[in-house]
């Protein structure tokens, strides 16, 4: 607001230069050299306050920059201090030690598991892999099931002519 009002002022001076400065010259022109040297120097003055009142502006200016500055960089701050808070919240919850347990038992399991892997890649011998083949024979064996054989004896074997002879001839039926 003061900026503007600044702006405004300026404006009003340099509308009273303009008059006195035509002034001064009909002044000169109707002999009047002292009431024109009086005006003139009235106009400088003026001039000074213009100079001035541009030089306050400058000021007003870089210091409304100044604040916006101050408070992105309060937002910024504000910001930091939420996130330090969380990180410290989230140091709480997980300790140092808890961290190098959970890698510890992590590391633990991986050699257990290696260990595991190097027995049955290389050190099996030839006869640990012959046991281990028929004992998977054995375990099919047990899965698969087989149908059971029947306890009654086989139906004697009949003939085609036979069973031709005792079959039903069809009936013919009328389509409606």
């Amino acid at each position: 607001q003061q900026r503007d009002k600044l702006r405004q002022y300026q404006k009003r001076i340099n509308q009273n230069l303009e008059r006195e400065r035509a002034l001064a010259r009909q002044l000169l022109k109707d002999g009047k050299k002292e009431k024109a040297l009086l005006l003139l120097k009235k106009k400088r003055y003026q001039e000074q306050l213009l100079d001035r009142t541009e030089n306050q502006i400058s000021n007003l200016e870089r210091m409304v920059q100044d604040i916006e500055f101050t408070q992105i960089e309060m937002k910024v701050i504000e910001g930091l201090k939420i996130g330090n808070e969380c990180l410290h919240k989230m140091h709480q919850v997980m300790s140092i030690e808890e961290v190098e347990r959970i890698i510890g038992e992590t590391q633990d399991a991986v050699e257990y598991q290696r260990q595991i892997d190097e027995i049955l890649a290389g050190s099996l011998t030839e006869e640990d892999e012959d046991a281990i083949l028929e004992e998977l024979n054995a375990i099919t064996q047990e899965q698969m099931e087989l149908p059971e054989v029947p306890s009654e004896p086989l139906p004697e074997k009949i003939t085609e002519a036979s069973s031709i002879k005792n079959r039903p001839k069809p009936e013919l039926v009328a389509a409606s």
